[in-house]
């Protein structure tokens, strides 16, 4: 089964806390796993951002949606125990508990109205929204991102493509440089679209002391391409007793291409279109940041007595 909207977990982890004894959030997630029968796979699957797993990130959450609410209060860094309100709540004995069963609450609200404001932290979804209402304020940010990022992605390929081939080679060499290849703009600048002989365009140091070289096919491609037009870059790399080799293009590539430098001597790197833009992003070529968005946590060490 998916991981359960953050909100899913609140009923089952005040009732976690109900034997009034501390509890870790370690323990709240094995609770939890064991509760929703998670399967490890569903328990490790990552956020976009790769930083932290979803599981952990929704369980931690709805711990801090149950602390706003005066249900459950941190009792010492990672640590939660319930409160008296917590147990009148159970009391009830209520079938869910969820962001509009919280806003009974005046802390809870006044948390819900603080997170309204411009520098505050954003406010998870309401409820009603579908799929969106499983997704923790973190997770929604991150959402909104990667959208951002697939656009400009996008974006930036149109004009890489629509740009001339002395721009491409251009921007190859700049690209190479940013990770850390080649002796200089200058050596770079000679190594790249200078050659164009036997199915390579051009050649670069691997590193700053031109210690090993990589040989480079740089090529403007609409469609995909396919393991014919690697062969002849693999023939060229055999024909110089070459390593190592790098093929970018604007296209993308066959699966049987892919398939195909998978399973040869010498090395040969494939970049498509795809990867291209990704890599521009990361490294700054291209693109220029238009905000930039901290997102902090609690830092409870700060408020022990020393």
């Amino acid at each position: 089964m998916p991981v359960p909207g953050f909100q899913e977990f609140m009923l089952p982890l005040l009732e976690l806390a109900s034997d009034g004894q501390e509890h870790s959030l370690e323990e709240a997630r094995n609770g939890m796993a064991a509760r929703f029968s998670l399967t490890e796979e569903e328990q490790n699957e990552l956020l976009p951002t790769a930083k932290q797993t979803r599981f952990s990130n929704r369980v931690a959450w709805a711990k801090s949606y149950l602390q706003q609410a005066a249900l459950l209060n941190s009792s010492r860094r990672g640590h939660f125990r319930i409160t008296d309100r917590g147990r009148s709540v159970l009391a009830e004995k209520p079938s869910r508990i969820d962001i509009p069963f919280l806003e009974r609450f005046a802390e809870f609200r006044e948390f819900r109205d603080a997170g309204k404001g411009e520098t505050s932290a954003p406010v998870a979804p309401k409820k009603g929204t579908g799929d969106v209402e499983k997704e923790t304020p973190e997770e929604s940010l991150e959402q909104a991102y990667q959208s951002i990022r697939k656009d400009l992605a996008s974006e930036l390929l149109t004009k890489v493509k629509s740009s001339s081939p002395k721009f491409f080679e251009t921007l190859v060499v700049k690209l190479l440089l940013k990770m850390g290849y080649g002796r200089s703009r200058a050596d770079a600048g000679k190594a790249i679209g200078a050659s164009g002989d036997e199915g390579v365009d051009g050649i670069i140091s691997e590193d700053r002391l031109g210690l090993d070289t990589i040989y480079i096919q740089a090529k403007r491609w609409e469609g995909t391409v396919g393991r014919p037009e690697i062969q002849k870059f693999v023939g060229a790399l055999h024909g110089k007793r070459a390593r190592k080799g790098v093929f970018i293009t604007t296209g993308s590539f066959s699966s049987d291409a892919r398939d195909y430098v998978s399973h040869i001597d010498p090395r040969v790197v494939l970049i498509d279109g795809r990867e291209l833009a990704d890599y521009l992003i990361d490294l700054d070529l291209g693109v220029s940041a238009k905000a930039i968005y901290a997102v902090k946590r609690l830092d409870s060490d700060f408020f022990v007595d020393e």
